[in-house]
């Protein structure tokens, strides 16, 4: 099992960095020219203990110093150091420029997936997990990979480039540095491969908080209404628990590289101090040899350190990178048929809607609707009613086809919807639900958000129609005033109304509306219902209600239970058959 899940793991970890290769592979030429700018930090880098090591040997004895010697080299070594400079910074800011557009490419491309995934991911995810992998890991990605890119490259270069100059100066010293050397790319290594999968678990940790924050953050006056506090500190605290854990395991197993290659490396530089001394003694090198071979032994294991650093927050970059291609992978709601039609919302008789033996459930195990059938003719105001989880929301989100159906046949126009394109589908609906939502934004904009080229006259007359022109007049700026997201600066009422303008303004064939009026006061309500009357006139009315009072004058009322249509049929006939319809309105209305 063990070995399973280590090949599993190595596996992943494989397919991960073939996927940031690919992702990286549209700046090919800017990281070839990375790598041309880290081999001119590297030789000019390599070449100054040369020229070190020249400079000493310009002191020949006591009071024997060859100056001109000495200046010729010094400006040499000068204009070393300039170009050595010059290279890092553009190696640099190249660097920066790759690894934001990558990260630009891979935010882009979570986001857009995002959009194309099925309701029913989103439903079964907590929002703050999809957030955290498209802000956070993605953060923590950025980081790795910007590490890499500047050190990887270099780190690499330089090793073989010191190892070049150190054979040129004495290939004995140069052979003992390259057979201990090993030692300390295996202890990274081995420290490396382990502690992946901590960090792994460290940012599904990280997820699981910032879901829980901004659940409680976004409900933050429920949270104080139902005295949930103290619960939510104890809630928190365990997962910052947990979340310290996870973080100080993976950090103190990381931390364990740099010391135990500096301890191999301090071997290397012993060695090649104590060898290179008895050979300088015996004449077999010069002390200046000697003393840009101690340099060389210090860069040479060097990079060591760095790319073991680098290993570790790689690792780090892959366990948060394959969060996000785990989010990208998951399989988007089904495309629109090849032969897909657009659906055409002016034609005469637009807006009907036919079930016929529709079968869903929300799992395969348990059927909401076995056998679903319902008409409503163009023009027609259906009604739904019924008990809490009878399958009036579900009806909804199958007419928009945030589901799709598993057996049956759902008709628009006469025409299935899977035949249908999703966008004119869903352009067909107008939706006003009992949960308000606003963009941050104007007034204006909030009203617009389905017809963003509506002009300031029809955005008037929509609000006008939906009784909220006269406390849209009442803010500071009108309809140009800012509101916050979700519309947190306004009262629950007027958020409504706005929502209400928004269908108002579009003006669509077919009509959903899940208790629009619900935090309106009665008033308005009113004066909503009838602006309401006025729109629903010749448009097909889908009517979600638990207030049986609004609804007596539909066409035809739907008592639903458990998934199935048991009653159907107008007010009065309803009423008059004394069934569950009847004891439900006679409940309501049981004082009066």
């Amino acid at each position: 099992m063990n070995k399973q899940a280590k090949s599993s793991r190595k596996s992943n970890s494989k397919d991960t960095i073939r996927r940031v290769l690919a992702l990286i592979a549209p700046y090919r030429l800017r990281v070839v020219l990375v790598l041309v700018l880290a081999a001119i930090t590297v030789a000019s880098t390599l070449y100054a203990p040369i020229l070190s090591g020249r400079g000493v040997d310009m002191i020949l004895g006591p009071g024997d110093v060859n100056f001109s010697g000495l200046i010729q080299i010094g400006i040499q070594l000068a204009i070393t150091i300039a170009i050595t400079a010059v290279s890092q910074w553009l190696m640099s800011m190249m660097n920066n420029r790759i690894t934001f557009q990558v990260v630009r490419d891979i935010r882009v491309q979570a986001f857009n997936h995002l959009q194309v995934l099925p309701l029913s991911y989103i439903d079964s995810h907590r929002p703050g997990d999809a957030i955290s992998r498209i802000t956070t890991d993605v953060e923590q990605f950025s980081d790795g990979l910007l590490m890499g890119f500047t050190q990887l490259f270099t780190g690499v270069l330089t090793i073989l480039g010191t190892l070049i100059f150190m054979l040129a100066i004495d290939w004995r010293i140069a052979l003992v540095v390259v057979f201990l050397t090993p030692l300390s790319i295996f202890v990274a290594r081995f420290i490396a491969t382990h502690t992946y999968s901590m960090f792994k678990v460290q940012s599904e940790t990280r997820a699981e908080m910032t879901s829980l924050v901004e659940e409680l953050v976004g409900n933050e006056h429920l949270v104080r209404a139902f005295g949930y506090e103290s619960r939510a500190e104890k809630r928190f605290e365990r997962i910052n628990l947990d979340l310290q854990k996870c973080g100080v395991r993976a950090v103190f197993f990381s931390s364990l590289t740099n010391p135990s290659t500096r301890f191999v490396n301090a071997l290397v530089y012993a060695a090649v101090g104590v060898i290179g001394a008895f050979l300088a003694i015996g004449g077999a090198i010069t002390v200046g040899s000697l003393s840009a071979f101690l340099n060389y032994a210090n860069q040479y294991t060097k990079p060591f350190n760095d790319i073991s650093d680098v290993m570790t927050e790689l690792q780090n970059a892959l366990a948060c990178a394959q969060r996000v291609f785990d989010l990208i992978d998951e399989t988007p709601i089904r495309p629109d048929a090849s032969d897909a039609r657009v659906l055409d919302h002016t034609a005469e008789g637009a807006g009907s809607v036919r079930f016929e033996h529709v079968r869903f459930g929300y799992t395969p195990e348990v059927m909401l609707f076995k056998d679903l059938s319902l008409e409503a003719k163009s023009g027609q105001r259906i009604a739904l009613v019924g008990p809490t989880g009878c399958g009036k929301t579900t009806l909804v989100n199958l007419l928009m086809r945030f589901y799709e159906i598993e057996g049956g046949q759902l008709l628009v126009d006469n025409t299935p919807i899977d035949g249908l394109t999703r966008d004119s589908l869903r352009a067909n609906f107008g939706m006003v639900l009992q949960e308000t939502w606003l963009k941050a934004g104007t007034v204006a904009e909030n009203i617009a958000y389905g017809k963003p080229d509506a002009t300031r006259k029809e955005i008037i007359a929509a609000a006008k129609q939906a009784r909220a022109h006269s406390f849209i007049c009442r803010l500071p700026q009108g309809y140009d005033t800012p509101i916050t997201e979700d519309g947190g600066n306004i009262s629950q009422g007027q958020k409504q109304l706005l929502c209400i303008a928004r269908v108002m303004l579009r003006r669509p064939p077919v009509l959903i509306l899940d208790e629009a009026t619900s935090s309106i006061d009665t008033r308005t309500e009113i004066l909503v219902q009838s602006a309401f009357e006025e729109l629903m006139k010749g448009r097909t009315s889908f009517v979600v209600a638990h207030r049986l009072s609004t609804i007596k004058h539909a066409d035809c009322i739907l008592v639903m239970r458990d998934g199935e249509i048991i009653e159907r049929g107008k007010h009065e006939e309803l009423l008059a058959k004394g069934g569950f319809y009847a004891n439900l309105y006679e409940s309501q209305f049981a004082k009066a």
